[in-house]
């Protein structure tokens, strides 16, 4: 409960950033003081999320027996009884950094399709799409491209792994060759011979690099500010990623739908093989996706997986959901936080004053 408002987390206790035994430990406890930290304040977004499993308020009288939250088992502190005589003869305000969330007045009809609705949001699109809510949603009228666009997360392990595999043996296969050199374009004399031995580190090179092509997507093009006045920028924004900001625990729509994946993936193959010699060209290239394969498994974990605290998981976990609720113009990196370094777009650490 947040003083005398009570809510239902049943259903969010798994995907708790904090993790599910710090919300099971607060069960039937007042957390309002909890809510400002440390170790975690707690941010506008957060704080309006939470009124989404409003049920109700407590009798004036009540706070001396904490209700646990169904499926929460805990133990209720001891309450001071003049604190809580004083408390029932206040009476309850909403949170000002909190917002409840009302979807019948939304500025979408979220009884229709979103896409074609949201590039009519203008100068409101982005304030509206960075306030999460939990709610599945819908995109298009056809449930043939609505199926398109929504994928299990071991799809793209199903899919994508058996071919990282292949293509991982036909590159090494043919590397064994001895044929493979580098320059050999330009120099025959000079060229520089790559043998079977240095797949590995070319492979990681490619997952390396995946992992800066990662960073540079997210920036640049899953967070470009579209114009308020171009409904196709931002209905491609929101097709694009806005959904995932809307709603950041909708299941079906955190991973890479592997059609629209395969042309993104095709077009990448096509440049590498431009750029380098077939078979090193190759070689990167499966080093890569095998980086975009652990990338969407970590990315589905970060919202539905419940790392042990102090992993770094867990510490991943926490900075992409502050990324998400918060600090949407930092964050950028998922599978890793390298490259928010040298771009400085780190999410800053937070602090507290020390109390006397």
């Amino acid at each position: 409960r947040c003083r005398r408002r009570l809510y239902d987390l049943s259903g969010f206790v798994r995907l708790h950033p904090g993790g599910e035994q710090l919300l099971r430990r607060r069960a039937g406890t007042d957390v309002s003081a909890a809510l400002d930290g440390p170790p975690h304040r707690h941010s506008a977004n957060a704080r309006r999320w939470l009124e989404q499993y409003y049920v109700g308020e407590m009798e004036p009288g009540e706070e001396q027996v904490p209700p646990a939250a169904p499926g929460c088992p805990g133990h209720p502190e001891p309450v001071d009884e003049k604190a809580a005589d004083a408390a029932a003869q206040t009476p309850t305000r909403l949170d000002p950094r909190c917002k409840t969330v009302d979807v019948e007045k939304d500025l979408v009809d979220w009884q229709k399709p979103l896409l074609w609705q949201v590039g009519y949001l203008g100068e409101k699109y982005d304030e509206w799409v960075h306030q999460p809510v939990d709610r599945p949603i819908r995109l298009f009228h056809s449930d043939f491209l609505e199926s398109l666009s929504k994928t299990a997360w071991y799809v793209v392990f199903m899919v994508w792994a058996p071919v990282v595999l292949y293509l991982s043996w036909v590159s090494y296969t043919s590397l064994a060759q001895g044929n493979t050199r580098l320059f050999s374009s330009f120099t025959t004399e000079y060229s520089i011979p790559v043998h079977k031995y240095y797949f590995p580190f070319i492979f990681l090179l490619g997952m390396f690099l995946w992992s800066l092509l990662e960073y540079l997507i997210h920036r640049f093009v899953f967070h470009m500010k579209p114009p308020a006045s171009n409904y196709y920028l931002i209905t491609l924004h929101f097709l694009l990623h806005g959904q995932h900001h809307k709603s950041p625990f909708d299941s079906s729509r955190l991973v890479f739908p592997p059609v629209p994946a395969s042309l993104v993936i095709g077009f990448f193959y096509g440049v590498l093989q431009l750029l380098l010699p077939e078979v090193l060209g190759l070689s990167v290239f499966v080093g890569g996706l095998c980086g975009y394969v652990i990338y969407d498994m970590m990315h589905y974990y970060l919202h539905y997986g419940s790392p042990k605290k102090g992993t770094y998981l867990y510490g991943l976990k926490a900075y992409h959901v502050k990324h998400h609720f918060e600090h949407q113009k930092s964050g950028f990196g998922i599978s890793t936080r390298f490259w928010d370094h040298p771009f400085r777009t780190l999410i800053p650490e937070e602090t507290f004053e020390k109390e006397d």
